[in-house]
């Protein structure tokens, strides 16, 4: 039987499934060695690591750092409006969007620094 670009065989595929079987159904490590885990996260990892971030109580490197992973250059100088709908399209975090949203609509940010400052400012 010809299986296309596979590597491995039909008797591999079913050792591999019989394998992962019970990690897929226990939810967690089936491995009795220790060092085969996965390591946890360490306390000096980015917030980042733990799910979005939000603005508020967030340090304003933390929000730096995830404004910039949605926003390019070539999204400023705008207004919070504009900067709004980029985040979205870029799947930034609801949190995130809704509280550029609530930033002043008179305002225009020409860097991802001066939004992160008015958004720790306005948080504050």
């Amino acid at each position: 039987m010809q299986r296309g670009s596979d590597r491995l065989s039909r008797h591999r595929d079913d050792e591999m499934k019989h394998e992962l079987q019970g990690l897929l159904r226990s939810g967690h490590p089936t491995r009795t060695e220790e060092w085969h885990d996965p390591e946890p996260t360490a306390d000096d990892d980015p917030q980042l690591a733990g799910g979005p971030v939000a603005p508020d109580g967030a340090s304003l490197g933390t929000v730096r750092q995830e404004l910039a992973r949605h926003l390019t250059r070539s999204a400023f100088p705008a207004p919070p409006r504009h900067l709004a709908g980029t985040l979205r399209r870029a799947y930034a975090p609801d949190t995130l969007v809704e509280a550029v949203e609530q930033l002043p609509s008179g305002q225009r940010y020409g860097t991802v620094q001066e939004l992160a400052e008015a958004l720790v400012r306005e948080q504050a």
